[in-house]
């Protein structure tokens, strides 16, 4: 694979691939792998030889030999970098700093280059950068996608299995995904979009990587199931507290463009499938009951969840509220009333009104059901009413 190299500059001594090399590798060694701790022993001898390869490949073109076995191996050295993890940014970055000082041997002033060789070298340069960048990157992101498949699927795999109960200590060794004793499980609901805002070009597959990626980011040990829609999020440990939890609604809605809800539950790890159950309730509650997108624990929607447990004392609760079926208005302002925590300057801006507008409806309300809610009971009781509504599959408003 000879590469036309147009107004080439005249041959000289070649620079000795061993110093070059050399240099190249105590510069990496020195700079990336204090930084990146992530290089072991062997990486000056591997990088001797890749370092090496380049030069001989930069030294064939010059001499316009064939270089496809020399790029076929840099094609397979790339795919085992990707696959140990190593960045693309250092391999480049190494690779480029051995382009600049085989430039630097080259066309020192000390071997008599005139000003139009040494800008015909460094058009040689370039091309050589643009063979050997193109090739390594290709290699490395065709094995980089499939190391990434293949982690996507163990992750998905095991938050199944958890997810499902059945989770095992063989599992997580076949998957390299730690098993923690416990997790905060999450419901996760993303608004749906509408098909016109679809049309800025921003899909649900496009949405939901935006989604994955930033969870990825925020806390890098989570499980996710999610589609579109949401879905379940496993996060190791027990601590419902922790800060990353104060701004990961932030995080994931962000991400989403579209105001999320989540629900959490903490559990052990064989009682996730009990948790998820229950976290998904609450988030359901939170929705029915049109509470603002927020992160919602068990202990703030903990009165909901029992007044929505199922027996007699559901419906004759919702019942209650049967004189407001014919009144629309009444029914909606119980509603927006209980969303917003029972706050009437905030419910009489959400329904543009006044809130002496509120305070009437509030008085035909008790007129109309004898809850008066004027007082703190009458509040509690207009409240509990109103969730129970919300679970009368029949009587929902």
């Amino acid at each position: 694979m000879p590469l036309d190299l147009a107004d080439q500059p005249p041959r000289c001594a070649q620079p000795d691939v061993g110093v070059m090399t050399g240099r190249v590798v105590s510069y990496f060694v020195r700079d990336l792998a204090r930084r990146r701790a992530l290089l072991g022993d062997a990486i000056s001898d591997e990088l001797t030889t890749s370092t090496g390869m380049c030069a001989r490949i930069g030294r064939s073109i010059v001499d316009d030999e064939d270089v496809a076995g020399e790029l076929d191996w840099l094609t397979t050295a790339a795919a085992v970098w990707a696959r140990e993890g190593l960045s693309i940014e250092d391999i480049l970055r190494a690779f480029h700093e051995a382009l600049w000082a085989s430039v630097d041997t080259v066309f020192s002033p000390r071997n008599g280059y005139g000003d139009d060789t040494l800008a015909a070298g460094l058009r040689a340069s370039v091309r050589l950068s643009n063979l050997l960048s193109t090739t390594m990157i290709s290699a490395y992101l065709r094995e980089y996608r499939v190391v990434a498949g293949e982690h996507h699927t163990a992750m998905r795999t095991v938050t199944s299995a958890l997810l499902a109960g059945r989770a095992t200590t063989t599992m997580a060794r076949e998957s390299g995904v730690h098993i923690a004793d416990a997790y905060r499980v999450l419901a996760v609901s993303i608004p749906r979009r509408s098909p016109k805002q679809w049309q800025t070009g921003d899909t649900a597959r496009r949405r939901l990587h935006r989604v994955h990626k930033a969870l990825e980011r925020h806390i890098d040990t989570a499980l996710a199931m999610l589609s579109s829609d949401g879905g379940t999020i496993l996060i190791p440990g027990d601590d419902t507290d922790d800060v990353r939890f104060d701004s990961l609604v932030d995080t994931l809605s962000t991400a989403a463009r579209a105001e999320i809800t989540v629900a959490v539950v903490v559990s052990g790890t064989a009682d996730i499938p009990d948790a998820a159950q229950l976290a998904h309730e609450l988030l359901d509650i939170a929705g029915r009951l049109g509470y603002p997108p927020a992160l919602y624990r068990f202990e703030d929607l903990a009165l909901e969840y029992q007044l929505t447990r199922p027996g007699p004392g559901l419906a004759g609760l919702g019942e209650l509220l049967a004189p407001l079926d014919d009144h629309p208005a009444l029914a909606k302002t119980v509603r927006v009333l209980v969303a917003n925590n029972m706050n009437r300057q905030r419910t009489a801006r959400q329904l543009h009104v006044h809130t002496n507008t509120v305070i009437y409806r509030l008085g035909r309300i008790a007129a109309l059901t004898g809850i008066d809610a004027t007082g703190a009971t009458g509040l509690w009781q207009l409240k509990s009413a109103m969730v129970a509504r919300a679970f009368h599959a029949e009587k929902r408003w």
